[in-house]
């Protein structure tokens, strides 16, 4: 269809870094001419990184350097993040960004949540993330810049992507298709996406 479709029953699973839990991998990679879609060769040789994460204890986050990150609620009714000794409300489909240098801990009052994590090494990529909501009346049509690489995934059922090459596949909650180079992919249905878009630096 012009992208890769990720499946989220083929995610690797793999455990968190301070061992608190478990984070499943959507996609990883390098920068790397022509496009940041080099896979990265281990967990922690990437410049880039989306994961999926259930959190289901408060705890401090595991310290990153060097990384600056992206988190969304994806599931649950969101978390207070304190970063560096400031508060946060992170609401669901709300992203935030922070330092993986920061000191990090979570609350989480309303229970367990699962969140996207976008990860990005910091002089090599940055990484922006907007939440997108399908309609019949709003389809968008979603390109790349060119070295950018972009995901997109569902947060809900009930999305279809229209691939470069005319080809369609129905996302499932937190299914994700990765793309670059030219062409758009085209959203429809009824629901919404997180847009991940990876940007290398020079």
């Amino acid at each position: 269809m012009g992208g890769d479709v990720l499946r989220w029953s083929q995610y690797r699973s793999m455990p968190w870094k301070n061992g608190g839990g478990t984070t499943r991998e959507v996609a990883s990679g390098t920068v790397q001419a022509p496009s940041l879609a080099a896979p990265a060769q281990s967990a922690d040789g990437f410049d880039w990184r989306v994961s999926i994460a259930d959190v289901a204890a408060a705890g401090p986050f595991s310290p990153l350097p060097g990384i600056d990150r992206v988190i969304t609620p994806v599931e649950g009714e969101g978390m207070v993040l304190t970063v560096d000794g400031t508060a946060q409300l992170v609401a669901p489909l709300r992203p935030f960004g922070f330092s993986g240098d920061a000191t990090t801990h979570c609350r989480l009052d309303a229970g367990a949540v699962r969140n996207m994590n976008v990860m990005t090494r910091r002089g090599r990529a940055s990484a922006h993330v907007r939440i997108l909501r399908v309609t019949a009346a709003r389809q968008p049509e979603l390109t790349c810049a060119t070295g950018e690489i972009l995901l997109v995934m569902a947060t809900t059922e009930g999305i279809t992507v229209d691939g470069t090459d005319g080809r369609a596949s129905s996302l499932g909650r937190l299914d994700c298709v990765r793309h670059h180079g030219t062409g758009a992919l085209a959203l429809r249905g009824e629901g919404t996406v997180a847009e991940i878009r990876i940007t290398p630096q020079h």
